[in-house]
């Protein structure tokens, strides 16, 4: 499952919805890098991996938290990391 974001008409962006995609996280992430590629319209890309890495840390994170209704040790249990890893990660975006 992935969320997708439309923008309204006014040009604010939506909250996500959400629809069953029978693509793997993989080809989804793919398919954002070749927009991103694309809208830079000739300016050079930088960070890329930092960039990537982070957006799609805290969306697992978030969603994670969620599933495990914020108990930090079944999240890192779920996540396959300690607890002091998760909650360094937390810190790190905001999420604590």
């Amino acid at each position: 499952m992935s969320a997708v974001i439309q923008a309204s008409g006014a040009g604010a962006p939506q909250l996500p919805t959400r629809e069953r995609r029978k693509q793997p996280l993989r080809a989804c992430v793919q398919s954002a890098l070749e927009i991103y590629f694309q809208d830079l319209d000739g300016h050079d890309a930088g960070d890329v991996y930092d960039m990537v890495i982070g957006q799609v840390e805290q969306a697992m994170l978030e969603s994670v938290m969620q599933h495990s209704r914020s108990n930090q040790t079944r999240a890192a249990e779920v996540l396959g990391i300690n607890r002091s890893t998760l909650r360094k990660k937390l810190k790190l975006y905001g999420l604590l």
